[in-house]
């Protein structure tokens, strides 16, 4: 029990999952903890209904705390919405010795953070990119180099103030502190990417109930990240639409009989259904319900690959496509991304844990799973969660550790 105990609340317009964790020594993390709870008041990632969504969270957090046997204080919190932004922030400083130190480094990512941003948005991260060395670009971490003048480029991650502030009262009513917000796909990204995709360039794409999070990795940085307002929950409402269900009803039709490529299904194959309005079953066959379901998931993959081509690195990712999230579950849908992106696509899901793992060995759950490797990280580097804090103040900052991990993350 001397590793640190690390929770993580993800939550999402379907679901609110609560993880309680324990680094093992082989790295592996211990689930001690899990409460999942459909989610409530939540839409597009935002809240909508505060007691609705307090009352999901806090039963999740009873769940988890009940199956661990612990009781929880503070916890890694997911974010997304279409209420993201993001910008590239660039530091400069002049080096005070001829040696490039610690100070040198802190001084040029606190000048890269000082970029302004409105009064209504509040900073999520701030992830390093490059540094810069008298005008030498492409250096990973410049401690120790001689020079006299030190850039770093980060790629500064924003939200929305009001609807953070909504989301950290909606945990606080729980009893729990939101200790930091951690952007989904950053979050996936920590349990599916190998350090090979993150060097040849890859995008991960949660596709989760309300949002679509995507991060575009790069030379083993972030370069770029988008959170588009669209996901499954708009497949389901096609589908209760066309087929005049409720949309319960309509979700678990898309659940048992779901498939995203209409050219797979058999022109035969059909299923009963109970719509508005009829007494009697009513017949329905399964390439329309695909019809349905394929021309949004499209639409879904055309909105990500003109997002990756406005980002201008559509160019620069041969390992392809990483999916999670729930929708990454429908049967056809790693073909269709491939046939509308033009890229490799592989869909993943968690991997690196023991213990209560049943339920969470799904792509559904790589944010879940990722806050706590998230948690890892800066508890191993910082001692606490408090996004308040700066990382490259301390004395006991462990620097030959921080060099690897300063490249992925500054909060």
């Amino acid at each position: 029990m001397d590793s640190p105990i690390i929770v993580g609340i993800d939550v999402g317009t379907t679901k609110v999952c609560t993880l309680v964790a324990r680094l093992e020594n082989d790295s592996q993390l211990r689930i001690l903890g899990v409460g999942i709870e459909p989610s409530k008041g939540m839409r597009k990632g935002s809240v909508v209904d505060m007691n609705a969504a307090g009352a999901a969270i806090a039963r999740s957090i009873e769940k988890a705390e009940r199956t661990s046997g612990l009781e929880i204080e503070s916890a890694l919190v997911s974010l997304a919405g279409s209420h993201i932004t993001s910008e590239n922030s660039r530091g400069v400083v002049g080096v005070s010795g001829r040696t490039i130190g610690n100070d040198d480094v802190a001084r040029a990512v606190e000048a890269a953070r000082a970029v302004t941003i409105p009064h209504n948005r509040e900073m999520i991260h701030v992830i390093q990119r490059d540094f810069v060395v008298d005008g030498q670009g492409g250096i990973r971490m410049p401690i120790g180099m001689h020079g006299y003048r030190l850039e770093v480029e980060t790629h500064v991650i924003t939200a929305a103030a009001a609807t953070v502030e909504n989301l950290r009262q909606a945990v606080a009513a729980a009893g729990v502190r939101a200790s930091q917000f951690v952007l989904n796909p950053l979050a996936s990204a920590e349990v599916v990417l190998s350090d090979a995709e993150r060097e040849m360039g890859v995008v991960v794409c949660d596709i989760g109930g309300g949002t679509t999070d995507m991060a575009v990795f790069i030379d083993g940085d972030v370069w770029h990240t988008m959170v588009l307002g669209v996901g499954g929950n708009h497949v389901t409402s096609d589908i209760a639409h066309g087929l005049h269900l409720p949309v319960d009803q309509a979700e678990a039709i898309k659940l048992k009989h779901g498939h995203a490529l209409q050219s797979e299904i058999s022109p035969e194959e059909a299923f009963y259904i109970h719509p508005f309005g009829e007494e009697d079953p009513v017949t329905i066959l399964r390439s329309d319900l695909t019809h349905i379901i394929e021309a949004r998931v499209e639409e879904i993959f055309s909105l990500v690959l003109q997002e990756i081509k406005r980002s201008g690195y559509d160019g620069l990712l041969p390992a392809g496509m990483i999916l999670t999230g729930g929708v990454s579950k429908l049967p056809g849908i790693r073909q269709l991304a491939k046939d509308v992106l033009g890229m490799p696509v592989q869909i993943a899901q968690p991997k690196g844990m023991i213990g209560m793992i049943d339920q969470l060995d799904s792509p559904a759950f790589a944010t879940s799973v990722g806050l706590l490797r998230w948690a890892v990280l800066m508890s191993e580097f910082i001692g606490t969660y408090s996004p308040r804090r700066p990382i490259i103040s301390g004395e006991n900052v462990d620097w030959d550790k921080m060099k690897g991990w300063l490249r992925r993350l500054l909060p």
